[in-house]
């Protein structure tokens, strides 16, 4: 390898999602609707949370910060994206990529976390009622966000000094349209097996237990559900868990899939596209799903607007 090649690379080139220059403008105009309606429908769920004490409650607390989460999660990848099209470059610094990978690692671990510590509010909430305000009172419900966030942001820097020693070719092209950890590694120069290892060991700690506790979680909801005589009662218990478990299969399954897909083959323009379903499309349908299928929300959501309107 050439002497040059061997330097450490000072950008890379991200390709995006196609290479076909017709196709740039829709595909701005599409990203571009999709961010707003994230960042609009997410705020909305912050807002309606804030506003109504009736939802000053735990559950609603998770997911005001669930909604916070996504939208920086897609901040995170998508105003990079839109400024790439529209400027026609798919330059991206060195510093701007590991910038955006410690980021996404963040945000979209914090996801997994807080579905995870949601799915722990319901099994409370359904299992043990009596005693749910007693154990997700305030003050625990603020140190499981503050763990989630801790723990997170320690792990998602000790990758990024890991991946800082690594080198990198000159005009490293990277299959995607955002710096991902996976596809970073793909691409470096020098060995990386101390980062795949550490890699692993973080998809177990980010990804398989908080699955693992959520899917503990439902299985005592679905045990105590069987167990109770009523019918009313266990109506009134699957329409709380149906939004969280809504976002939940919608999130892992699309998460899951784009990984175990992108592991038995190359990375292509095919995954990339699949990367959208949870990067851009789970975010954004999140407040859709909660305020659809939950009436708190929605008559919160109609008394927020009602006091807008009558404001103006």
């Amino acid at each position: 390898m050439e002497a040059a090649n061997q330097t450490k690379a000072s950008q890379f080139l991200l390709l995006g999602l196609s290479k076909d220059p017709d196709l740039q403008p829709v595909l701005f105009g599409i990203f571009l609707f999709m961010y707003l309606t994230t960042v609009l429908g997410n705020r909305l769920i912050i807002l309606t949370s804030i506003s109504d004490p009736r939802l000053h409650t735990p559950m609603y607390f998770f997911l005001s910060n669930l909604s916070l989460v996504d939208i920086c999660f897609t901040t995170t990848t998508i105003p990079r994206m839109l400024v790439s099209i529209q400027m026609q470059s798919q330059a991206i610094s060195y510093v701007g990529c590991l910038t955006q990978v410690y980021f996404f690692m963040i945000f979209v671990s914090l996801d997994n976390f807080l579905l995870t510590v949601m799915a722990y509010d319901r099994y409370v909430a359904i299992c043990h009622p009596l005693h749910y305000m007693v154990i997700m009172n305030p003050r625990v419900c603020a140190y499981l966000v503050l763990a989630c966030w801790q723990v997170i942001i320690l792990v998602a820097l000790w990758h990024i000094l890991l991946v800082a020693r690594l080198t990198f070719c000159m005009d490293t092209e990277i299959p995607h349209f955002f710096c991902e950890l996976a596809q970073l590694l793909k691409v470096a120069c020098s060995d990386i097996l101390i980062n795949n290892v550490c890699l692993y060991l973080s998809t177990v700690l980010l990804i398989i237990v908080p699955l693992g506790g959520i899917l503990y979680s439902y299985s005592k909801i679905v045990s105590s559900l069987v167990r109770m005589s009523s019918g009313k009662g266990k109506s009134k218990a699957f329409s709380t868990c149906g939004s969280h478990l809504s976002v939940v299969s919608l999130f892992y399954g699309t998460g899951l899939g784009v990984y175990l897909s992108s592991a038995s083959t190359h990375v292509s323009e095919k995954s990339s596209v699949a990367s959208v379903m949870y990067t851009v499309v789970t975010p954004m349908l999140n407040p859709f799903i909660y305020s659809l299928r939950n009436r708190d929300v929605k008559g919160a959501l109609g008394r927020l607007l009602s006091r807008a309107v009558s404001c103006q």
